[in-house]
């Protein structure tokens, strides 16, 4: 008989959900409790006996249960593993143990549920065919990129004498509350508010036009759904609005002088020729982008297969851990975080989360069939990267993703890009 007997199980219901038995012998049983029992002889204070003097007996006694939970800590671990290795099984969950069986004389039985990955059988990849539509930018879109550009330079310019009118900026200081339900309030200096701007919310318009400098006006502005700024969408405010200043917006001249003041010009013909490469390449950027996606959904369509509900879980724990930190960079407080329902926001993200994980269960099947590597040199980039972004040193950073198995993760994010860019290319 092997050192365990193992009984291994796939449920009907699941391709990816195992269930072994496992015996432990009662030799190893015993060898782990001497050794447990010898730990707490060095320790244990018992009156009556000196430090490491306590006979086994009473050790055994005294911390009967102590050792038996350190003792099954120990060993159902190292013989899951074993065992699982042996059958050739890879868990990507921690076991749900039951049946757990411990009685003095006998071997330690138990059962141990787990996740592995399904087996996908991979088809139809080498036959996906990508969009790869023609780039190109029109003189009217580069001349509207040159006015926005212009526009981002406007200087304005203070007025005096007269009241808001249409096309005038009024600087304003305000305070806004939301009138019902929760929300967070809202305190700005000095902001710029274009009257009948395309922009302005229409109240803003109707309230400030024809008012003057040190002029005060209260009033209500109700959001779209679809605003923006999550603080705001879908709500309604009470503004108290103070005009500090009426000011008139002026465009710089699109002549050469203006050229220079935006870096290496000499002349704004210089100025539209980067426009143009740059939006060229944006936009080449964004097609492949959307390419790329619109190949990995064919991919998951023809490659049908079992998600384990860990990965799914794990996805779902990275996606929501990235809104919230969004959420927070727009001045969302951890007390307002914590009336969120997060079982609901679970649910939201899930359909998305299995996407992912497909996503990347596939591409890894094609690397390995197509033999994509990750070199040290395009690990090495990757860690100076992050080492700039963080302001850290590359070897701090390796040696912190080393000990939480952040490097693993970061060489096969590599390794599914550049599977993704075969996928790209090979479509051609």
């Amino acid at each position: 008989m092997s050192p365990t007997d193992i009984k291994e199980s796939t449920t009907k219901e699941s391709t990816t959900k195992r269930e072994i038995a496992v015996e432990i012998p009662v030799e190893d049983v015993n060898r782990q409790t001497d050794s447990l029992i010898q730990k707490y002889q060095k320790v244990a204070r018992i009156p009556g006996f000196r430090r490491g003097h306590v006979p086994a007996s009473i050790i055994r006694q005294r911390f009967s249960e102590e050792i038996k939970t350190d003792m099954v800590e120990a060993l159902i671990p190292r013989f899951f593993k074993q065992e699982a290795e042996r059958l050739s099984l890879h868990p990507v969950s921690q076991p749900r143990v039951t049946d757990l069986h411990l009685h003095d004389g006998e071997p330690l039985r138990f059962k141990a549920a787990f996740e592995v990955l399904p087996e996908i059988k991979l088809e139809g990849y080498k036959e996906l065919r990508a969009d790869k539509p023609e780039i190109a930018v029109s003189e009217a879109d580069a001349e509207q990129a040159l006015a926005d550009l212009r526009e981002r330079h406007a200087s304005f310019n203070p007025v005096e004498g007269r009241a808001l009118g249409d096309g005038d900026f009024a600087q304003v200081s305000l305070d806004g509350n939301p009138k019902t339900g929760e929300g967070q309030p809202v305190h700005m200096e000095e902001v710029l508010v274009e009257i009948a701007g395309k922009d302005t919310m229409p109240e803003f318009t109707e309230h400030l036009r024809g008012t003057s400098a040190g002029d005060e006006r209260t009033f209500d502005v109700t959001y779209p759904e679809d605003t923006q700024d999550k603080r705001l969408a879908g709500k309604t405010f009470s503004y108290a609005v103070k005009v500090q200043s009426i000011k008139q917006k002026s465009l710089p001249e699109l002549n050469d002088e203006f050229a220079k003041t935006l870096g290496e010009f000499q002349t704004v013909d210089d100025v539209r020729k980067a426009i143009r490469e740059q939006m060229e390449s944006e936009r080449k950027h964004q097609a492949e982008h959307d390419a790329k996606e619109k190949l990995v959904r064919e991919l998951i369509q023809q490659n049908d297969f079992e998600v384990p509900d860990s990965l799914i879980e794990q996805q779902i724990d990275i996606r929501l851990e990235r809104g919230l930190r969004a959420l927070a960079a727009q001045g969302l407080t951890a007390e307002q975080m914590k009336k969120m329902d997060l079982n609901r926001l679970r649910m939201g993200q899930r359909e998305q989360a299995i996407h992912d994980v497909k996503a990347a269960l596939l591409l890894e099947r094609v690397a390995e069939e197509e033999n994509v590597q990750v070199g040290d040199e395009e690990l090495n980039h990757e860690l100076e990267s992050l080492a700039q972004q963080s302001k850290q040193t590359s070897e701090a950073v390796r040696a912190r993703l080393t000990r939480d198995g952040g490097l693993d993760r970061i060489r096969t994010r590599i390794r599914n890009e550049k599977t993704l860019d075969f996928l790209y290319h090979q479509s051609a």
